[in-house]
């Protein structure tokens, strides 16, 4: 499962020779960069269909059975390291494919500003405070504050709803 690894967690110091010197070293070369080969397209497609545990278990046995597939060793292997790693995985491939920043972290207080405070008479009541956490994996993170008042906070809550009921409407299609 090492080599899984270093496929999906970029690890530069795994090569494949350190992989069959530590797992198989009494494999050729060539019966071990097919095993690698076959490993590595095996979990390419458990990980793009992100597998759960009943479809995981008959893809699997579906390889034992196949001409050139898996065996029973090699498949209890990958289900293993699939219900092990699965969550790293998953979250190592959508660090992998975001271009763009991504929300780390929110955090949010209200405060009751006075009038004297904004320096506006006629005004005095709620605010709310959100400090947003943005990032891509490997840089740091860049902080972003918002003030809203009760009608931004309304506004902001409304467009979070129409996000919510696309989202549904996608989800409840497929």
């Amino acid at each position: 499962s090492t080599h899984i690894i270093s496929l999906y967690y970029n690890n530069s110091e795994i090569t494949e020779e350190l992989l069959k010197n530590e797992l198989f070293p009494e494999m050729s070369q060539e019966e071990f960069k097919a095993l690698h080969e076959k490993m590595k397209g095996l979990l390419k497609s458990i990980a793009s269909a992100d597998m759960d545990h009943a479809q995981l278990e008959a893809f699997l046995t579906a390889q034992t059975k196949k001409q050139g597939g898996v065996s029973a060793e090699q498949a209890a292997a990958l289900s293993r390291f699939w219900k092990s790693q699965r969550v790293r995985v998953r979250e190592s491939l959508l660090a992998q494919s975001c271009w763009e920043t991504g929300l780390r972290g929110l955090s949010w207080r209200v405060d009751l500003q006075t009038a004297a405070s904004r320096g506006d008479v006629a005004y005095s009541g709620p605010v709310a405070l959100m400090e947003l956490e943005l990032g891509r994996a490997g840089q740091e993170s860049e902080f972003v504050c918002l003030e809203f008042d009760e009608a931004g906070v309304s506004q902001v809550l409304k467009k979070m709803a129409d996000i919510q009921e696309s989202v549904d409407r996608i989800v409840h299609r497929t």
